[in-house]
């Protein structure tokens, strides 16, 4: 097994998180696209997942034996793409490629890119995918943890149902699935789109631990993604987010689910991250 990953201190992280908001909203403005709420609402979870946890780093992402990461959300590509760049999958210069003609940085994952596992982004497919990762891990005997995350308006398709009660059949000790928990979704609040609540209780039916967490707490965070997994349980991180997270004007509004900042808000932006900033350096 290998054994190489990241290991950043908390105040660190919160650091990197601080940064990565910064260099995804730049990265936003300057593509005039992208998923700006729901890219803020999760740096968090895939900060403390790269830096701190994920087994894995671009030397080791062809071992068989490296952690796994598959991001359902794919929507929320921004920050992945952020995020792998400054871990060194990919040159920082490539960024000022997305969305831009015949760039394969697209507005969802694709393994054409390298640190990205699978393409995603048609809501739903994550769940189904780390449950196949994770079944072949056990049959080939393999020590890797096999993480996604999901969104919470993802919760109405049934194709999540259908892999959660495979994880829970097939014992998946070694999976680990996180909703963004952040309650809005493109249309407005996941309550009045489609209720799926209490989804701690409906994921501890179909077998799986729930551990309920603030999402945006680095502590919380690599507590609860470095305790092992109970014996033959999958685990839910039931990860409380705010949408927009960082940026006040966008903070728990369903309109900056995608959504492009004018320049007086990029302003803004800049100055608030730039001061959470420098408030970590201190």
């Amino acid at each position: 097994m290998i054994n190489e990953k990241a290991s950043l201190d908390i105040q660190s992280l919160k650091l990197k998180a601080a940064q990565m908001r910064l260099a995804t909203w730049n990265m936003i403005f300057q593509a005039k696209t992208g998923h700006t709420g729901s890219d803020l609402s999760c740096t968090d979870i895939l900060v403390a997942l790269y830096y701190g946890v994920l087994n894995q780093t671009p030397k080791t992402f062809s071992d068989p034996d490296r952690d796994r990461y598959i991001q359902s959300k794919g929507h929320a590509v921004e920050i992945l793409y952020n995020v792998l760049a400054d871990r060194g999958y990919f040159p920082k210069s490539d960024l000022f490629r997305y969305s831009q003609f015949d760039s394969p940085y697209i507005g969802h994952p694709t393994n054409h890119i390298n640190g990205i596992e699978m393409n995603t982004g048609s809501l739903g497919h994550g769940l189904g995918l780390s449950v196949g990762i994770a079944v072949a891990g056990k049959l080939d005997k393999r020590d890797y943890h096999v993480y996604t995350l999901m969104g919470d308006g993802e919760q109405a398709e049934g194709s999540v149902w259908e892999a959660a009660m495979a994880a829970g059949n097939y014992q998946l000790d070694n999976l680990t699935a996180i909703i963004d928990h952040n309650r809005l979704q493109i249309s407005g609040p996941t309550t009045d789109v489609m209720n799926s609540e209490p989804l701690a209780d409906k994921y501890e039916a179909f077998g799986f631990s729930v551990t309920e967490i603030d999402g945006n707490d680095m502590t919380a965070l690599v507590d609860a993604l470095t305790v092992p997994n109970e014996t033959g349980k999958p685990r839910l991180i039931l990860a409380d987010t705010v949408k927009g997270k960082g940026i006040s004007f966008a903070e728990n509004q369903a309109g900056w689910h995608h959504r492009v900042p004018d320049e007086a808000q990029y302003k803004q932006g800049v100055q608030e991250l730039e001061a959470v900033i420098g408030g970590l350096e201190k």
